[in-house]
């Protein structure tokens, strides 16, 4: 609930604490109630945070304690870092050197150098009885997804998925209203929920076309689609565990109406 309300012409915006009401109101009138009181300093703010945070920056600064030793400059910083920065004008060479035997590249600022540095240390594998160091992060990553894959998992049913593609289709038995591609050819009408699979229709009933044979000794089963084959293989070959789906394309890519039609261009 949000019983304050801005009594402000034209606004009506509530609010849950009365200070919030009131600091709000500020915005419209433009008062500045908090001054500061440090000598010779007249400013004002809306808020007494943001006065405090002004005395803080601008009055309780440390006393400057890094002064530059190059004859003539005499200028003092409040952080070292902040002199090495100003001493590379002096010198003519970024401050920070990376001290990796053989090494000694130097560098603008400490982020990059301890970038940098990663080169030599590289990047390990933090995974429990791994000892896999990478030299850089992509390197790491890649190592991960390969040999460490985190599951992709459901949140409907929790079945876990190896990649996000086939969760994303799994993730259709779970929708209310399921999309499906009605099979084109005259007095068919049957449905499937996946282009392949519609495409396989057509070419191994309505075409009777089936070129792909298991040579399994004994098999002899027949398929319309090379990936169902392949899929098929592995009841001969349980230990195979990954199939080669994406083999390279020997022509250009078909539109799906090439596909449904059931033409097969000349290669």
């Amino acid at each position: 609930q949000r019983p304050y309300v801005c009594d402000y012409e034209g606004c009506g915006k509530r609010f849950t604490r009365d200070f919030h009401r009131a600091r709000h109101l500020l915005t419209h009138t433009g008062e500045k109630p908090f001054e500061c009181t440090a000598d010779g300093c007249s400013k004002k703010f809306g808020t007494k945070s943001n006065l405090k945070k002004h005395i803080e920056r601008k009055h309780q600064c440390r006393q400057k304690q890094y002064v530059c030793n190059f004859e003539g400059c005499n200028e003092s910083f409040r952080k070292h870092q902040q002199l090495k920065v100003h001493q590379c004008h002096h010198t003519n060479e970024p401050p920070f050197k990376c001290n990796n035997e053989g090494c000694g590249k130097y560098f603008s600022t400490p982020t990059r150098l301890k970038r940098h540095e990663k080169i030599h240390e590289g990047y390990a594998c933090k995974k429990e009885n791994c000892s896999y160091t990478g030299k850089t992060w992509t390197e790491l990553q890649k190592h991960k997804k390969e040999s460490h894959p985190e599951p992709i998992v459901c949140s409907e049913c929790y079945k876990t998925f190896k990649r996000k593609d086939y969760l994303k289709q799994h993730q259709k038995t779970h929708a209310v209203e399921r999309e499906v591609c009605r099979c084109p050819r005259e007095g068919c009408g049957r449905t499937y929920t996946t282009v392949f699979n519609l495409q396989s229709h057509i070419l191994s009933f309505h075409e009777e076309k089936k070129l792909f044979s298991c040579d399994y000794p004994g098999c002899g089963k027949v398929f319309a689609m090379k990936q169902s084959l392949a899929r098929h293989t592995v009841v001969h070959d349980p230990e195979k565990r990954k199939l080669n789906l994406k083999a390279k394309r020997s022509r250009p890519k078909r539109s799906l109406a090439s596909r449904l039609s059931g033409y097969i261009p000349p290669k």
